[in-house]
């Protein structure tokens, strides 16, 4: 009898297991954790972790051409949400949540990850594909219908670093979450991906694991807004076969050239660098971002900063 009421319970704990985190992780996952659940520590564990978010680009520009069929827009957002989930979950990411049209991911939990910051990369790359695509059935299904035609564009930041994860919030409703200043830095580092006029922005830590593995590009030493401490930020430009190539290492040493001359006040040498820049990442959709360089340097030039200015740019936004 002792050992059928254990069994009982085996099964009845498996059961909420597969129940709470069903709608968190791939069901291979869920599996995993239904048999082993010793591997599962809830309420409050520390560890090191990869935190993603992503957002819409002019995503009220977007609602006002269905304000007069929410349930178009209901229907978009689930065209949307729907890739980028599934995404997420196939490179072992657990969702944590979606806030209206942007979603929250994180890494190494609960199962452990030993290549959670690859995996979170291979998902950010994956969701751009899944975006691009997307737009292209749409620009074809308004074309057939006459109508206007506005292309989704996401901003997705990720960051790697000690982190609370576990069930949190209060005694009636609760979500298996994770805290820290890593995820903050995360959200922030999403936020600028407008003013740096790119895609994708990752941590310094973050990008040390995957280096030689995606084609990362350094591009500043950032102070973003609420915090303290700078940040060296980098981009992603493509998988191990764009980093291989030609183009992305001339590119790359180019803006390594140009992060040296404008750290080091060269201002002339930081725009001759540039035009190299321009040259060998026009087929990266990098103009912009170089663009932007060159006006900070200008004002720079016109209103050179104090003698104890170490590169660091502070971010006046989220």
């Amino acid at each position: 009898m002792l050992v059928f009421t254990n069994y009982l319970k085996s099964q009845a704990d498996r059961k909420r297991i597969r129940s709470a985190f069903t709608q968190y992780l791939s069901p291979a996952l869920v599996e995993e954790l239904a048999q082993s659940p010793e591997k599962l520590v809830l309420g409050g564990e520390e560890r090191v972790m990869t935190v993603l978010f992503s957002d819409i680009r002019g995503f009220t520009t977007i609602s006002e051409l269905y304000k007069n069929d929410p349930q178009g827009l209901t229907s978009l957002m689930n065209r949307f949400l729907t890739p980028l989930t599934n995404v997420i979950i196939e490179r072992k990411g657990t969702i944590d949540k979606y806030i209206g049209d942007a979603i929250m991911a994180f890494w190494n939990a609960p199962l452990a990850d030993p290549d959670q910051e690859a995996n979170a990369c291979t998902a950010m790359l994956h969701m751009l594909e899944q975006v691009e695509e997307l737009n292209r059935v749409r620009r074809q299904e308004a074309d057939a219908a006459g109508q206007p035609f506005l292309p989704l564009q996401i901003g997705i930041g990720v960051n790697t670093g000690p982190c609370v994860v576990g069930n949190m919030g209060s005694d009636l409703h609760f979500n298996y979450s994770v805290l820290g200043d890593t995820v903050n830095l995360a959200s922030r580092l999403e936020g600028q991906t407008k003013a740096y006029a790119v895609p994708i922005i990752i941590g310094a830590r973050t990008a040390k694991a995957v280096q030689g593995r995606f084609a990362v590009l350094e591009m500043d030493f950032l102070q973003v807004k609420g915090k303290t401490e700078p940040e060296l930020i980098y981009t992603i430009l493509g998988r191990e076969d764009v980093a291989r190539t030609p183009r992305f290492q001339k590119l790359r040493d180019a803006n390594a050239m140009m992060l040296t001359a404008y750290r080091n006040r060269n201002w002339t040498g930081a725009l001759e660098a540039i035009l190299q820049c321009r040259e060998a990442g026009r087929e990266f959709g990098l103009e912009e971002f170089y663009s932007r360089y060159v006006a900070r340097i200008r004002a720079l030039l016109e209103n050179p900063p104090d003698a104890d200015w170490n590169g660091v740019y502070a971010a006046d936004s989220k």
